[in-house]
């Protein structure tokens, strides 16, 4: 559904204005090239903070200890 609101719109300004949309399908390569190291460190911040996230809450997690259904 994305994919095809997208080339809707792409569609829609090539239309309107066709240097434009040539240069957004020019330039598309080079910013996904560009975006790549932003999306390494967002994964990177993501899975620190899950990890301080199961640190934290491994004392509670300790304390409650084994749920009598698993059991």
């Amino acid at each position: 559904m994305k994919v095809l609101l997208l080339w809707i719109l792409w569609c829609l300004l090539f239309v309107l204005c066709w240097p434009l949309a040539i240069l957004a399908l020019a330039l598309f390569p080079l910013v996904w090239l560009i975006s790549l190291p932003l999306r390494v460190v967002g994964i990177t911040l993501e899975a620190v903070f899950a990890f301080l996230r199961a640190l934290f809450f491994l004392p509670v997690r300790l304390m409650r200890g084994r749920d009598k259904k698993l059991a």
